[in-house]
């Protein structure tokens, strides 16, 4: 498959994600509102590193991702949005694997949060 083909798959699929994550935190699945928008930043960011670099790393870590995407000058202002929503980011990696093996639930707030922040990276990259 083209990069082309590949990146504009990995949008829509972040797309959707995030549009599921807002379905689930409207009808109050948060554990999985939570885990949702981790998945649409994951695939966004993955997109991002696939149209600058050419490709990303198999890897489920946002924090790794984005340590890639910070020494792209072009990414500033995502980075600048990312590091002021780190508490963010550690909530979002933990959704990740939280949400689907452990015994933990995640509050109306906590899945807000994460929504948001989804959306807003969805928003400056031009997916939203």
């Amino acid at each position: 498959m083209p990069h082309i083909d590949e990146i504009r798959l990995l949008r829509r699929r972040s797309k959707a994600f995030l549009e599921r994550a807002i379905d689930s935190l409207n009808s109050g699945d948060y554990d999985i509102a939570s885990f949702l928008s981790e998945q649409a930043v994951q695939l966004y960011l993955k997109s991002l590193l696939l149209e600058k670099l050419g490709d990303y790393p198999r890897t489920h870590s946002i924090s790794t991702l984005l340590s890639i995407i910070k020494e792209i000058p072009s990414c500033d202002r995502l980075m600048e949005l990312l590091e002021r929503s780190r508490t963010e980011i550690r909530l979002m990696e933990d959704a990740y694997i939280a949400s689907r093996y452990l015994a933990r639930e995640y509050t109306r707030e906590e899945a807000e949060v994460l929504v948001n922040l989804a959306k807003e990276v969805l928003k400056l990259g031009g997916v939203l």
